[in-house]
């Protein structure tokens, strides 16, 4: 009986090397996530290649300025209308609706700057 397995031992194909094996898995691995990443590059750069301009947002920060440690007043604009907005730690809080850009550019010749919206706000404030 020993003899038996003794036979079918030596008989046995011998085993795969793991290394290969493992090389041969990783490197599929990263072929798959490198197709992965390209088609999600191609995805969001596929107006590039269409031809078509990228979309201007109208949502823009004006001006900022820093009151203290992560506290600060903001100046945004939204097509023509601005507001000025307070961030805190705690989130962030409307101040006051300016008045238009257009409005403004009529009315002093040129854009109101930062300084000068405060001022106005706070001077009709009570």
């Amino acid at each position: 009986m020993t003899a038996n397995l003794l036979i079918l031992a030596q008989s046995a194909p011998p085993l795969p090397d793991t290394g290969a094996a493992v090389l041969r898995v990783l490197g599929a691995l990263l072929l798959v996530l490198a197709l992965f990443l390209a088609g999600v590059w191609l995805f969001k750069c596929s107006a590039r290649f269409v031809g078509q301009p990228p979309r201007a947002g109208k949502l823009r920060l004006l001006e900022a300025k820093a009151l203290g440690h992560r506290v600060a007043l903001h100046v945004v604009g939204y097509d023509r209308q601005r507001f000025l907005v307070a961030s805190s730690p705690t989130g962030v809080t409307l101040i006051s609706a300016l008045p238009d850009a257009a409005a403004d550019e009529t009315a002093a010749g040129a854009p109101a700057g930062f300084a000068a919206a405060l001022q106005n706000v706070l001077a009709r404030r009570p």
